[in-house]
């Protein structure tokens, strides 16, 4: 008889990768980007190893829709610098939302992957959108309902 539970799972090369698809309209922000690094990661996934990046593809769209609670829309800072002196860059939530609302989810995604070439890999598995559009029409693409 096999014997099933004396069996190590773990992670085939040749697996399929799965393709996700969060609409950013109907979910705060913190709780968008738990649940899309917890896709990218495949903690979900029957064949979960930590150190293996198993294949998962998350698409967001309406990012210019991402809802945020509290008074964070006017007081929350996003920065950057340019790395030259006097480049440091502040803007709110409000401003980043209509230049690119697409960076604040990647900047949320991101913070929460790991920090290493693996969470890199990971992030470069996520697509965001800022309208409902997107070019993975041809994708066998599930639709999440949160």
């Amino acid at each position: 008889m096999l014997d099933l539970y004396n069996k190590t799972l773990s992670h085939s090369p040749n697996m399929q990768e799965q393709w996700f698809l969060l609409d950013a309209s109907k979910i705060t922000l913190g709780k968008l980007a738990t649940l899309t690094s917890i896709l990218l990661r495949g903690k979900l996934d029957l064949y979960y190893t930590p150190g293996v990046n198993n294949g998962n593809y998350v698409i967001i769209i309406n990012a210019n829709q991402i809802q945020v609670t509290g008074n964070k829309k006017a007081k929350k800072l996003y920065w950057r610098h340019s790395g030259r002196p006097g480049g440091l860059t502040l803007e709110t939530f409000n401003e980043l939302l209509d230049k690119k609302p697409e960076r604040i989810i990647e900047k949320a995604v991101k913070g929460m992957l790991p920090k290493n070439s693996l969470g890199r890999a990971y992030f470069r598995r996520l697509k965001v959108y800022k309208d409902a559009t997107h070019p993975f029409t041809e994708k066998n693409i599930e639709i999440l309902k949160v």
